[in-house]
């Protein structure tokens, strides 16, 4: 389940419930709560079914790990419990499925097409969506920013708006930079098991600075949506990440061939994926 890394997700989910609070006022606790408990069945599921799948293909085997990489160990120290694994993945992967089936019954079918997109990610990701590097780049951001962010505020506002969309775009940028930059350190291990992530397919000096445009375009994102009158002044307090996003977008770029050294950066970019959402959710519930 990787419980350390589903830190991510109520900083998600926090930032769809302050785009709605912003836009609607109060909120329904109970939809809310269904939200947070279908959020982290839906990240626990991929982390499971990620485990069950590098387990079974060998890679656990391969990776050289770090802190943010490599998988958790779990499996290869406990082999029986790959099974367990696999039934923690599906049963969440239903838990998320079944609270999507509700709120489309709430809500209405135009929640329908980003919960089948997202169960979608969910069961693929590992055994078909790491074989493209394009879907491999943006799948998690995808999953963590438009779907996460933008399907809470849908289901607590009743409605799509700009806002929302803006706001996703902090997590589409910077989770799908998580996921790049933690490829970096397993690309010769991804490799012998049929993966095609760009750190693989154009080199770790590429995908550096593709980490760069996207550390960038989360950033710009923010302040077009305060530009255009969709997202308040207080939600620039999202720019104060910058103070760490300089020093780690410069690290990434200078060590990217550099594992040992890369791992500092690694870290630096984990704590910017959760403070950024974080701190924009802040200005949006300050604004209300």
């Amino acid at each position: 389940m990787r419980p350390p890394f589903l830190i991510l997700t109520p900083a998600c989910v926090l930032l769809g419930v302050g785009t709605a609070a912003w836009r609607v006022g109060n909120i329904n606790i109970t939809y809310l709560v269904l939200v947070f408990i279908g959020a982290i069945s839906a990240h626990t599921s991929v982390n499971a079914l990620n485990e069950y799948y590098d387990f079974k293909s060998g890679l656990d085997f391969k990776t050289r790990k770090t802190p943010f990489s490599g998988g958790s160990g779990t499996l290869p120290a406990n082999p029986e419990s790959s099974t367990s694994a696999l039934i923690i993945g599906l049963l969440t992967l239903a838990i998320t499925g079944l609270i999507g089936l509700y709120f489309l019954y709430i809500r209405g079918l135009w929640l329908l097409p980003p919960g089948v997109l997202g169960l979608i990610i969910i069961f693929t990701y590992t055994n078909w969506i790491t074989r493209s590097p394009f879907l491999c780049l943006i799948a998690p951001g995808l999953g963590f920013g438009p779907l996460m962010v933008m399907g809470t505020d849908f289901v607590l506002a009743g409605g799509y708006s700009w806002a929302a969309f803006f706001a996703s775009m902090v997590p589409f940028f910077l989770v799908s930079d998580l996921l790049l930059l933690n490829q970096f350190p397993d690309v010769d291990a991804d490799q012998s098991v049929g993966r095609r992530h760009l750190p693989i397919v154009k080199g770790r000096s590429f995908s550096s600075k593709v980490y760069g445009i996207f550390l960038v375009c989360a950033y710009i994102s923010i302040i077009i949506g305060f530009a255009f009158g969709y997202l308040p002044k207080a939600s620039l307090l999202g720019l104060a990440s910058i103070v760490i996003a300089l020093p780690a977008l410069v690290g990434v770029i200078r060590y990217a061939e550099d594992i040992k050294k890369l791992v500092l950066y690694m870290g630096l970019n984990v704590i910017i994926n959760i403070i950024t959402p974080v701190l924009v959710a802040i200005g949006l519930f300050v604004s209300i």
